[in-house]
This record gives C-alpha cells, structure tokens and sequence, in this order.
C-alpha cells in the first residue's frame, strides 16, 4: 500500500495558514525538501491568498504518525470538481510535500479523503524536476500545460556568448554601437534591499502599463492587485536577500525591468517588461546580456529558470526546455474515459465549425 494512502488529512479554510505561523513553518520546511522553490514559500502563498483568492479556497494538512508531510490550497471549480489553487503570477500549483510522497498518490489520497466525493482533482502546473510524471494510469491523466526554458550557467560568459546565434550577437554589437554614436549611455543596475524594492516595482509598473498588457487589464500598478502581489512577494524575500530587480537605463531613463527571486544558486525570472516606444533598440535583449554577463561575473548563480510559456526570444538565449504538466485523478476509471470522449467531440465540433 502507498505511504501517501495512510495519511489523516485535516480540511481547513485557507485562511488558516495566513492566521498560523506553525502552518507557515510546516509549508516552508515542506517546500524546503521538495525543490525549495522562492515563489513557493508560506508568504508567496499568503500575497497570492490576499490578493486573488476567490474565498473558497481549502487547505488540506496532510499528516502520517508523527508531522505534517503534506499540503494543498485548492479551490472548487464544478460540481465535485477540484483544483489545486493557481494564481497566474505563481508558476506552479500550490502544494508542498515530503519529496519522498508521489505526487499521483498524494492526489489520489486527497481526492478519495479529505475532499469528500470528489469526481475529479486537477495539480496544475507540475514541474518534473520536483513531481516527475509517470504514465497515466486508470484512473489518473497527465496532460501538457506550456514548454519552459532554463539556462545552466557553465564556463564562462565568453563561452556562453560565443555559443549564441551569429544573429544576436551581431544585433547586440551594432545596438551598443549605435548608442554609443548617439551619445546615449546604456547601463544595467540591481536592485536588492526592502528600502528599494517599492520604488523598483512602481517604475516596472509604469513601463508595463504604458504597454500592450494595459489594455489587457494584466499591467502591474502599485493600486491594483498584481502590484501589490509582487510588493508584497519580493518585499518578503527582499527581508531574507532572496530579491532582485534588474534595469537597463538609457542615460537616466528606465527602458527594461526584470522581477527575479534568487535561492541557492538559482535565479527565477517572474516578469519582464521593456518600453515599448523604442523601436531602433531591443532594451529587452540588452538587459538580457547585461544580466547574464553579471551573473557569470558574480558566480553566486548557476541556474536561471524563466517558468513561463517558451517563447522565440527564449530560443535565442537557451536550448534548453522542459514541459511543466498538469495532473488529473478521476473518482472512478470510467469517469476518465467519459472526460476523454467529451473532449475529443468538443474538439471535432470546433474543427467542423471551422472547416
């Protein structure tokens, strides 16, 4: 029998992990044995808790004989359907656990527990260096979410560079030309400490929401809720020396921002914006070499992990890619093959509309 079978599990409203500071403790220990991930810790879960939590959100405490081994925020999304809790601005679904506990058995375990009749529970957004996926089962289905990249910083930078397309560096070479003949000084400066993170925050909210993502309503903006997520998330590490904020400078002017949380040896990029007014100059790739020259400087990095959707820009900066996953445990095998079914005769409905 599973270990993850045996466990007692506890159902309690979310806000009780924002109100127990043993709770706290047990995720961050939880999250410290299994990947030990910046945007996964108790205060990450409590900014996102605060600021785009819905209220009905549960906190599943999972224990064997003796401690805390797992737990899970989740969220109703139908009729005896579940999911794990999944802000957007966090990159992996919310659940930390002992890395010793499969992550099919525990979903099973919650699914057939705690979470009374449940027909279905979706982890979202697994990554497979911490959860590895496993073939679906009976009753079980993985199923793709996005390809993200990484970037092992290994040699030095000259070696990385050199390594880069012919294109990109040539690009790089003729901007830094360019603003050199136009008087204008490009430089990047970090931003580390509590007392600076507020300011750095509102002037990425300024650049993004001069952009595209504006009109979108997704833009950062100190009064709304994004902003004040990413205040409250990178303030915390701020207070621990797991933040930083990058900026490329065209003389005195911000024109490329990047959010990062930094954790033994690894760098998460969580967002990046550039001024979208400048057409001649790519700020964004301009940041981008800055970044990685200081990084291979400093030595204190050897992992930077960008956790979003790969994109062709990523491309020009790495080959390295993986698929983050998402996993499905259904009540009953016959439950899965009907999900299936449904999902196959949507799909053909929409081809036939579009034929």
């Amino acid at each position: 029998m599973s270990t993850s079978a045996s466990l007692l599990w506890q159902n309690l409203p979310a806000a009780a992990l924002l109100q127990s500071p043993d709770l706290q403790a047990d995720w961050n220990r939880l999250n410290a044995a299994r990947g030990d991930l910046p945007f996964l810790t108790a205060e990450a879960m409590i900014a996102a808790l605060d600021n785009f939590a819905e209220g009905r959100e549960r906190l599943l405490v999972g224990r064997d004989a003796s401690s805390i081994v797992a737990l899970f925020l989740v969220v109703p999304t139908g009729k005896y359907k579940w999911s794990t809790f999944q802000a957007s601005q966090i990159p992996l679904g919310a659940w930390v656990a002992e890395s010793r506990l499969p992550l099919p058995d525990l979903a099973r375990s919650l699914s057939r527990g705690p979470l009374g009749f449940c027909l279905a529970l979706s982890v979202t957004q697994i990554d497979p260096l911490f959860a590895p996926r496993g073939d679906d089962g009976a009753d079980s289905e993985n199923s793709d979410y996005i390809e993200t990249g990484w970037i092992d910083l290994l040699g030095n930078f000259d070696d990385y560079w050199n390594l880069r397309g012919k294109n990109l560096r040539q690009n790089m070479r003729k901007q830094r030309n360019k603003l050199a003949n136009e008087g204008i000084v490009g430089h990047m400066r970090a931003w580390t400490s509590a007392a600076d993170i507020d300011g750095a925050i509102e002037r990425y909210g300024v650049l993004e929401s001069a952009g595209w993502k504006a009109a979108q309503g997704t833009a950062i903006h100190r009064d709304n809720a994004q902003g004040r997520f990413y205040g409250a998330l990178l303030n915390a590490a701020a207070a621990r020396g797991e933040a930083v904020v990058y900026e490329y400078l065209f003389d005195d002017r911000v024109v490329a921002s990047n959010l990062c949380l930094r954790r033994k040896g690894t760098l998460v990029v969580l967002k990046t914006t550039y001024d979208e007014s400048i057409q001649s100059y790519s700020p964004a790739f301009l940041l981008c070499q800055d970044e990685m020259e200081q990084l291979y400087a400093e030595k204190a990095i050897e992992r930077l992990e960008y956790y979003g959707r790969l994109m062709d820009w990523h491309t020009k900066w790495t080959a390295n890619k993986r698929t983050i996953y998402h996993l499905t445990l259904y009540r009953w095998p016959l439950l899965k093959a009907f999900a299936g079914w449904r999902r196959r005769r949507r799909a053909g409905v929409a081809a036939a509309k579009h034929a």
